[in-house]
Order: structure tokens, then C-alpha cells, then sequence
């Protein structure tokens, strides 16, 4: 999966948006081979880590053998996928993360997370339906997706009438295009108070965008 574009990333934050790429943004998995690769019991969130020891240790894992591309054995032609997204920015506009869950009826759940770097809510939104549609365009060819959405920004934009956010140019043609070669796909508005997995994970998307420097 190609790296995903980012705005006014520090350098630390952007090496490690450059291990998430490479982990396909499963976020999950990419943080495991960061704190495997930090020195001593410490991790990539952990208070004693510092800035030295995360780039230290990012620069260990992007030196070594990438990962096994495991992307073709998910999901299945003929079914049914659920896509969770959400976006997290401290601020009008402020460190901000992706988040987006891939759930099928067969399969485990592909989490992703990625920080989108200085921006809005609105563009943090767009970017987690931009890593979500991206993600599965690479894994299968379902006959259905369900988008889960809270943003109705973006949900008036891309299925409706809504002119949208200016700031979300860099994810919108790539969101119609991915849109556009689905058999079918739908939208449901999540409210505030419906859970959504993808949440978290665009919060640690959102504290990784504020690493640095």
C-alpha cells in the first residue's frame, strides 16, 4: 500500500508514518515492531522513551526486511465488508489522526491508524475514509461495503449535494475514484453515542502526528 499524503508532519513523526506505510497502516503491528526495536522495557508511547530512542528505533525497523504481505489471504469477492473511519484533530486544527476498521462476517478485523499531521477534524475525517477505501481496495474485491461514518461533512460531500472542505483536495478524487469501482457501497450515519472502533484509532494516529521534532 503506497504512503498516504500528510501535512506539516515533524521528521519524527513523519518516519513513523513512513513504518505505518509499510505495515499496510495496521497500526497494531507497526507500534509492536517500533517497541520491539527501542531499547530497554520502553515503548513508542511510553513516558520514558525519548525522542533519540524512537528515531533510533524507527530507523531499525524501516533498515530491515519488510513484513510479509499478507493483504491477498483477507476478505473474501463475494461478501460483505463494514468500514468504520473516523478522524481525531486537538483543535481546529492541530495534531490530527485517521482511524479505520475493516470487519467482515469470516475474517479478524484490519485496524488501521495513521496521523494526517496539522489539520482540521474535517480533513482527519476525509483521510480516514481516503486509508479505509485504500486499505481494502488492496486486500479484495467485496460485492458490498457499508461505510460507518460520523462526519456528515463528508457524508453530504461524497454522497451528496455538500460542497465539503476546501482542505480535503488531496483525498477527494482519490475517495470517488475508490467509491466509483465498488460493486455497490452505502453510508450510515453513526451518532456521537454509537460505538465506533475506529476512534481509537485515529486518536493514536492523532498522537503520533504530535511527535516531534
Amino acid at each position: 500500500m503506497d504512503r498516504l499524503p500528510t501535512e506539516g508532519l515533524s521528521p519524527l513523526a513523519s518516519r513513523v508514518d513512513e513504518v505505518l506505510a509499510r505495515y499496510g497502516y495496521e497500526i497494531g503491528p507497526a507500534i509492536d515492531a517500533i517497541d520491539a526495536a527501542v531499547s530497554g522495557y520502553g515503548g513508542l508511547f511510553d513516558p520514558g522513551t525519548g525522542d533519540g530512542e524512537i528515531r533510533t528505533a524507527v530507523e531499525a525497523v524501516l533498515a530491515a526486511d519488510p513484513p510479509a504481505d499478507e493483504h491477498g489471504s483477507w476478505g473474501s469477492d463475494d461478501g460483505a465488508v463494514v468500514l468504520y473511519v473516523d478522524g481525531s484533530a486537538r483543535g481546529n486544527r492541530g495534531p490530527a489522526g485517521a482511524g479505520a476498521v475493516l470487519r467482515t462476517d469470516d475474517e479478524p478485523a484490519v485496524r488501521l491508524g495513521r496521523p494526517v499531521g496539522m489539520a482540521g477534524n474535517n480533513v482527519a475525517e476525509y483521510a480516514a475514509l481516503h486509508m479505509g477505501l485504500e486499505a481494502l481496495a488492496a486486500r479484495c474485491d467485496p460485492a458490498a461495503v457499508e461505510v460507518r461514518i460520523d462526519s456528515r461533512t463528508v457524508i453530504d460531500d461524497v454522497w451528496g449535494a455538500g460542497d465539503g472542505v476546501a482542505s480535503a483536495a488531496p483525498y477527494r478524487p482519490a475517495i470517488r475514484e475508490r467509491i466509483a469501482a465498488l460493486s455497490a457501497c452505502e453510508w450510515t450515519h453513526l451518532a456521537d453515542s454509537d460505538p465506533n472502533p475506529a476512534d481509537a484509532r485515529a486518536a493514536v494516529g492523532a498522537d503520533i502526528a504530535a511527535l516531534g521534532p
